[in-house]
């Protein structure tokens, strides 16, 4: 199975030009601690973890390289703090197009040795992805390349890749499928809000139509912020978080995102860096799901709105799990911080595990 099944509702390459290396048609798990614990009987957590370069962007990469296929374009420019980057380097490896990426500055090193791995080129921006100005410039720098003969750039929003990000409104679809039961919200993790903003659209091709909320770091509101206080467009800040896939201090598919998800009565939420480790931790100890940090965000915004009574706790809660823990080598140290792994000799091993 892959996104290719859902062709038929967006702008698709001829089949012969389609890639797949499997992506899409991830698992949707009940939360069997954390929403108990919390009074939600039905939470659920989508698991694009389970993609194959392990993140939800596996989509864009399918649908982006493909549409590069179809037009004959053999260089791929992009941007990455990570998992675009990943996906556009597997995918451009199995396509035999060249991958050049530049590189937010604060990226994890596990996430660029995994763009190597692949065969991409890549090499930091300074500022780029944390201040504005150097995040503009270099925009613009990469869109002069991008229209190159036989170049393409490729970035993970609707406003620089709608083809791309058209792979991306799979989740929507999947989810009204996977359910088996009418979703009330969905939380969704947001840096330049395409994947917020391609849920949404999603769900509109579906007869489902929950409200889709949009989940920030507090040092990166540009969207949820101004979406809570009624306001219509996002805004420009300097990104002050530390979670990595979510530094994008400029409005991308920002103001989009705040209109589509007000017309389904979702709103914004911001919750803190400490929260997003916290819930990141709880995950994994309580529910055997290891997501980056960044994949932590919507459960914990989630948590926080049932905590101030904004949702039903009845409700079927959808949270979009959008990483692997194992492409963020820091939150792994962060994690286990305080776990001991001690040497011991054989005759300890029974008085050592009966204690």
């Amino acid at each position: 199975m892959s996104i290719w099944r859902w062709a038929d509702h967006w702008d698709s390459p001829p089949l012969e030009a389609r890639l797949s290396l499997g992506e899409g048609d991830t698992p949707l798990i009940r939360s069997r601690h954390i929403g108990p614990t919390a009074g939600l009987s039905n939470l659920f957590f989508k698991l694009e973890t389970a993609n194959p370069t392990s993140s939800y962007k596996d989509r864009f990469a399918a649908a982006a390289i493909s549409h590069m296929r179809a037009h004959g374009e053999q260089t791929c420019i992009a941007t990455s703090s990570g998992n675009t980057g990943a996906a556009l380097a597997a995918y451009c490896a199995a396509a035999k197009i060249r991958c050049r990426i530049a590189i937010v500055d604060t990226a994890p090193e596990a996430k660029l040795q995994q763009m190597l791995s692949y065969g991409a080129e890549i090499f930091r921006v300074k500022g780029f992805g944390t201040q504005p100005e150097s995040t503009e410039q270099s925009f613009k720098a990469l869109k002069t390349l991008g229209k190159r003969p036989g170049y393409k750039l490729q970035i993970s929003a609707f406003a620089h890749s709608p083809k791309g990000m058209a792979g991306v409104e799979s989740i929507g679809l999947e989810l009204a499928e996977q359910a088996g039961q009418e979703i009330k919200h969905v939380f969704s993790p947001a840096g330049g809000g395409g994947l917020t903003l391609a849920v949404a659209r999603g769900f509109t091709k579906t007869n489902q139509s929950p409200a889709i909320h949009c989940a920030q770091p507090e040092g990166n509101n540009t969207i949820a912020g101004p979406l809570r206080d009624g306001s219509i467009s996002a805004q420009n800040v300097r990104c002050s978080t530390d979670i990595s896939g979510l530094q994008v201090a400029t409005v991308i598919d920002g103001h989009e995102v705040i209109k589509e998800c007000r017309s389904t009565s979702g709103t914004g939420h911001l919750v803190s860096d400490d929260e997003i480790w916290a819930t990141q931790k709880m995950m994994s100890r309580e529910e055997g799901i290891f997501s980056e940090p960044a994949g932590a965000v919507a459960l914990a915004a989630a948590l926080k709105a049932t905590a101030n009574d904004e949702i039903d706790n009845k409700a079927t809660i959808i949270c979009l799990i959008t990483g692997s823990g194992f492409k963020d080598v820091s939150s792994i140290d962060r994690l286990n911080e305080d776990v001991d792994c001690p040497l011991i000799e054989p005759d300890e091993i029974i008085s050592h595990c009966a204690g």
